[in-house]
């Protein structure tokens, strides 16, 4: 029986990793060995990112509504707010009452509303 070298599917997994590591400084984008560690590198960072990214985009939400709500009532803070929404039974999320706040003012001030109508009852 002859004998199967893996050349074909070692150079096809080594040219996976060089087009991956396209654009990356030095040896980083040529030699098989750096670029793979590289390019692990760069999938450990993206892979923490999309996390930080969905934080960093609730953080951003939240701002909103806070600076909405107290544009409409001075009294009234985010947490409150929140509070309000639970008791009155309104399930809408935080990125589209952010949304609601920047380009449907006269809809988030009825939001505001209902939620101040429940602290107060």
């Amino acid at each position: 029986m002859s004998r199967t070298k893996g050349g074909t599917v070692a150079h096809a997994r080594h040219k996976k990793v060089i087009k991956a590591a396209k654009g990356y400084y030095g040896r980083r984008k040529s030699t098989f060995k750096v670029a793979r560690q590289a390019v692990d590198k760069a999938n450990q960072y993206a892979t923490r990112d999309r996390h930080n990214r969905k934080r960093n985009f609730r953080a951003l939400w939240i701002q909103r509504i806070n600076a909405a709500v107290r544009a409409h009532d001075e009294a009234l803070t985010y947490s409150r707010f929140i509070n309000g929404l639970n008791l009155a039974g309104i399930e809408v999320d935080r990125k589209v009452l952010a949304d609601l706040a920047v380009n449907e003012p006269e809809a988030f001030a009825a939001i505001v509303d209902q939620a101040k109508a429940q602290l107060t009852a």
